[in-house]
């Protein structure tokens, strides 16, 4: 199976995008800040990163191969202005199993963007995708992040005490998921999707 989306996608307040070589300051201006860095592998990024970040990004808009990615631009509709990023990883091609994650400019935060973005991305994961299931992890730290989870439908799994060394200290890491027919069920699509998952 693979999944070559027809671009954009769209929400009552949002277009989802591939990102463009337009996008690089729009992008330095969330990814250079050390709140946004905090629960991030990498560390602040410089303007010349962003650029090879964001050219690395233009590709990644379809599933081929397991350990493909879809990485999109997160822009308003209304404004065109772009406030975040959200990612889609083919984790396993056999058990359909995806991660979803997000990153969002902190000046947009508290208008529900990174949830509604975050549930155009499942629906995309469940239904053209057929994933049976789409896992996403945060730092323990990140309320905001377990909060979206949660905010999802999605389940806590697994709190990974001290696993790894993360930035110099002993990184926590929670684990939240959904299945293909527990989203179905809160969309009220039991009986299209939720049987072939």
């Amino acid at each position: 199976m693979t999944l070559h989306p027809d671009y954009p996608l769209e929400t009552e307040r949002l277009v989802l995008r591939p990102f463009t070589r337009g996008d690089v300051d729009a992008v330095h201006d969330y990814r250079r800040r050390e709140d946004v860095a905090r629960f991030l592998f990498d560390p602040p990024l410089s303007r010349e990163e962003c650029a090879e970040a964001v050219q690395q990004r233009i590709g990644q808009i379809a599933f081929e191969l397991e350990g493909d990615k879809i990485v999109l631009a997160v822009t308003l509709r209304e404004s065109g202005l772009l406030i975040g990023e959200v990612s889609l990883i083919w984790r396993s091609v056999e058990a359909r199993q995806a991660e979803i994650g997000w990153i969002f400019h902190p000046d947009q935060h508290g208008f529900g963007y990174a949830t509604e973005a975050a549930h155009a991305l499942l629906d995309l994961a469940f239904c053209s995708g057929d994933m049976h299931r789409v896992m996403a992890r945060c730092d323990a730290r990140n309320d905001a992040s377990s909060r979206l989870m949660e905010r999802l439908g999605m389940r806590r799994e697994a709190h990974f005490r001290e696993h790894a060394l993360f930035k110099g200290e002993w990184d926590e890491e929670f684990i939240y998921a959904i299945l293909k027919r527990e989203w179905a069920a809160r969309q009220g699509l039991v009986g299209s999707i939720a049987s072939n998952g």
